[in-house]
C-alpha cells in the first residue's frame, strides 16, 4: 500500500462498497421467496400425483394440465434462482474489483461498472421469472379449484 493510500481512502471504498451489501441482504430475500415457491409447487405436485391414482377421468385431465403448469413454474422458479444467485455473485465481485483496484492502485472503473450493469441484467432477468411465475400460479387456480369439486 503506497503512502498516498490513507484511512481516508479506505473507508471511502468500504462506504462505496456498503450499498452493494444491502442489495445482497434484499437478493437474498428474493431468492428466500422463490425456494419457498418452489416448495409450495413441489408439495401440490406430490398431492396432485397422489390423487391421480384414485380418481376419476374428469380429474385425470385437470390434474395432468395442472401438472403441465407446476412444470412450467418449476421452470422458472430455477431460473430466478439461477439468476438471483448469479446476481449476487456479481455484486460481489463488483464489491472485491473494487477493493482489489484500491489496494493494487489501479483505475479501472470500466470494470466494475461493467460487472455492476451485468448484476442488473441478471437481476432484471430473476424479476421477469417471477413475474411470469405468479401469472402461472394464477393460471393454475383456476384449475385446481376445478380439482376439488
Amino acid at each position: 500500500m503506497s503512502s498516498t493510500q490513507t484511512l481516508y481512502d479506505i473507508s471511502t471504498v468500504i462506504q462505496l462498497s456498503v450499498a452493494p451489501v444491502f442489495l445482497l441482504v434484499g437478493i437474498a430475500g428474493f431468492i428466500n421467496a422463490f425456494v419457498s415457491r418452489l416448495s409450495r409447487v413441489v408439495d401440490r405436485r406430490r398431492y396432485l400425483q397422489a390423487r391421480l391414482r384414485h380418481e376419476d377421468h374428469e380429474f385425470h385431465k385437470t390434474a395432468i394440465r395442472e401438472l403441465e403448469l407446476l412444470e412450467a413454474r418449476v421452470r422458472m422458479v430455477h431460473l430466478g434462482i439461477t439468476l438471483g444467485i448469479t446476481t449476487a455473485l456479481l455484486i460481489c465481485l463488483t464489491i472485491v474489483s473494487a477493493f482489489i483496484e484500491y489496494f493494487l492502485g489501479i483505475d479501472n472503473p470500466l470494470l466494475i461498472g461493467a460487472l455492476f450493469v451485468l448484476a442488473m441484467f441478471s437481476l432484471i432477468g430473476a424479476l421477469l421469472a417471477f413475474l411470469r411465475e405468479v401469472f402461472l400460479a394464477i393460471r393454475s387456480l383456476n384449475l385446481s379449484q376445478i380439482g376439488k369439486s
